[in-house]
């Protein structure tokens, strides 16, 4: 129901219906500031980077062709969007306090491991980075994030196994230091 629906209002909206294009943004506003805050790490940009991806899908809209769901074209608009502006802008990634609020956390040892794994991925290269949110943060299968990521499947593997190899590096590094330190 709710593909048809985002169906609809995209048709009404490329059409000029405004009030289908603000349909559109509010249903799906959470998740873009979501991706995004899971993309960069900190609120402050990733409200910047949602207020600009809505300003790109009012003139991108009549480019969705219906061929993946909308929230998976939609999440390729967040992405290079968020991409766009980092480069634009030069920032560093960081991840910050407000992570706690993004994710629940049941010890104060989880929540600072969680802030440390979220601030190695942060770290990784950006197409490393984005396959990992993508396939681990937001359940999307290799073909998805594909789509998304505008590459072929194997790439978002290879990305994802390059990926893990570097996470694994901070894992066993972190595992000593808890034995040794």
């Amino acid at each position: 129901m709710s593909a048809e629906c985002d169906s609809e209002l995209v048709k009404k909206a490329t059409g000029g219906d405004a009030r289908a294009f603000e349909a559109l943004v509010n249903r799906h506003y959470a998740t873009m500031f979501k991706m995004a805050f899971k993309w960069c790490g900190n609120r402050a940009d990733a409200e910047d980077i949602t207020q600009n991806a809505c300003i790109k899908l009012a003139r991108a809209l009549k480019t969705y062709e219906h061929k993946a769901a909308f929230t998976t074209w939609l999440y390729r608009l967040v992405i290079n969007t968020a991409i766009d502006m980092k480069r634009h802008e030069k920032r560093h990634d960081h991840a910050q306090a407000e992570m706690d609020e993004m994710q629940g956390s049941d010890s104060p040892e989880a929540s600072l491991y969680a802030k440390e794994i979220l601030k190695e991925i942060g770290r990784l290269p950006e197409k490393e980075k984005t396959a990992i949110l993508l396939v681990f943060g937001e359940g999307m299968n290799h073909a998805e994030a594909a789509y998304v990521m505008e590459v072929k499947e194997s790439t978002v593997s290879w990305y994802i196994h390059e990926a893990r190899k570097k996470l694994d590096q901070f894992n066993s590094h972190q595992n000593k230091e808890r034995h040794h330190g």
